[in-house]
């Protein structure tokens, strides 16, 4: 038996929608000449993914994508933001488009249109061209040129129907964990040496941005992953480290796309990558600040000698999804506040770009639907998040389940299950959960369009 979960009324205007990313859905990574990316390499390196499986398949959206989108509009959410692949568009990361690339998005538009779904879509999710990578990848400045063409040949595209982007999803996710830490693609284990990257990235995010309005884009923003770092103690080096991931993780690209500058505690650090108007680049004006969110990090000292000098340590107290997430929804609503109060006037409306949570299926009900109460837990309990924080005065103006479909999920590959919507894993077939038609109800209680955020 599904429990009901009430959700408060939200401000008008306030949009409800899903997100998905084409690496993680869409399969088809040898068809219709797309190219290779560093996630097609990376998961097959031995250990790289949690059970061994790749994203050749995915969820199969490229096939299924007429499917999907009457699931989207059955659902009745009034957006959806899902992500371009490049290596599907610019199979090399530049030079020749590969128009049948192209074509799969601007059809995928059409449709979205026709079944009265905004569209919102974002250049950059992870799946850098392995050709750009064996060049550099992010180290190397090339690759934000690189990106700045591509992202004027899918504006140019699909940017008469297309209002809302987002061209950098997760640089701080693509940089520490893809070349400091390893364990996202390319799985490059550089430790500080990572800043070229990560500088790179959010270079990348401006560059983006600027291309972006060039071609007419009226709702320019952005996707960030963000967490509350929280010391294990009140030890003055738990605190300190908890201060310093803070600073990586939180503050560096927010003070970066925001204030045109890099924490004072880090500049250092970034001062030999830094050319001249750099800094003035990413500082482009953003139309929403938005934030993926799924759970806080507790955060201790790292043992002497350790390459890094924090370390992320379980969170105790809490439920956890069935990755091991903990299930902190006053975390989001603490984050937005503090993070509102902390930037004032700099801060654009905010926006959920993504929150959800990994539960596997609990069997069949009545209505042979998943049942899957604590997805509708989790994602009730973070909107009354967002609902708490719109009461303390922050403009909040979207919120994006994540996700639609069940999915492949980079390092974890096929260990958790994400999705509204179950997908067989042999077959294919799609089955709405208890979750999607519970958000479909909670959409449809609030009776709102998908205006752009402006």
């Amino acid at each position: 038996m599904i429990v009901p979960v009430a959700i408060p009324q939200f401000p008008p205007g306030f949009v409800f929608g899903t997100v998905a990313s084409a690496y993680l859905i869409e399969g088809a990574t040898t068809e219709d000449g797309r190219g290779q990316c560093i996630w097609d390499v990376y998961s097959r390196r031995p250990g790289a993914v949690a059970d061994g499986s790749t994203a050749e398949i995915a969820a199969d959206h490229y096939h299924h994508v007429a499917e999907d989108v009457a699931l989207l509009q059955r659902l009745g959410a009034p957006a959806y933001r899902f992500s371009v692949s490049w290596p599907r568009v610019l199979p090399t990361g530049r030079g020749t488009v590969n128009q049948r690339g192209l074509d799969f998005y601007d059809r995928l538009t059409d449709r979205l249109l026709a079944a009265g779904v905004r569209p919102s879509a974002t250049l950059y999710w992870g799946d850098l061209p392995q050709a750009l990578e064996d060049d550099g990848g992010w180290l190397n400045r090339a690759t934000v040129d690189a990106f700045a063409e591509y992202a004027a040949v899918v504006a140019a595209r699909l940017g008469d129907r297309i209002t809302e982007w987002v061209p950098v999803q997760d640089p701080n996710v693509a940089g520490y964990m893809g070349y400091a830490l390893g364990t996202f693609a390319p799985g490059r284990q550089l430790g500080f040496e990572v800043v070229p990257a990560v500088h790179h990235l959010l270079l990348a995010h401006g560059r983006g941005a600027i291309a972006l309005r060039e071609a007419g884009a009226t709702s320019v923003g952005c996707a960030t992953h963000h967490a509350p770092m929280w010391p294990t103690s009140e030890d003055p080096a738990d605190i300190g480290a908890a201060k310093l991931a803070d600073m990586a993780w939180n503050a560096v690209p927010l003070e970066a796309m925001l204030l045109g500058r890099y924490p004072a505690d880090l500049m250092p650090f970034f001062e030999e990558v830094i050319a001249p108007g750099d800094l003035a680049t990413i500082r482009q004006p953003l139309d929403f600040y938005g934030v993926n969110f799924f759970a806080p990090q507790r955060i201790g000292a790292a043992p002497e000698g350790a390459d890094v000098p924090f370390e992320v340590v379980p969170l105790l107290g809490h439920q956890a999804t069935d990755v091991g997430w903990a299930v902190a929804p006053n975390a989001l609503r603490e984050w937005l506040i503090i993070t509102r109060a902390r930037y004032r006037a700099a801060m654009p409306p905010l926006v959920v770009t993504e929150c959800g949570a990994a539960y596997n299926d609990e069997g069949v009900g009545a209505r042979d639907e998943v049942v899957d109460q604590r997805r509708i837990d989790y994602l009730g309990a973070h909107l009354e998040a967002v609902s708490a924080a719109i009461q303390r005065g922050v403009d909040v103006r979207g919120f994006y389940a994540y996700t639609l479909l069940d999915c492949w999920d980079w390092e974890e590959g096929f260990t958790g299950r994400y999705g509204l919507v179950h997908v067989d894993r042999d077959t294919l077939v799609r089955t709405p959960k208890a979750s999607y038609r519970w958000y479909a109800e909670v959409i449809a209680g609030q009776g709102r369009t998908a205006d752009p955020v402006s």
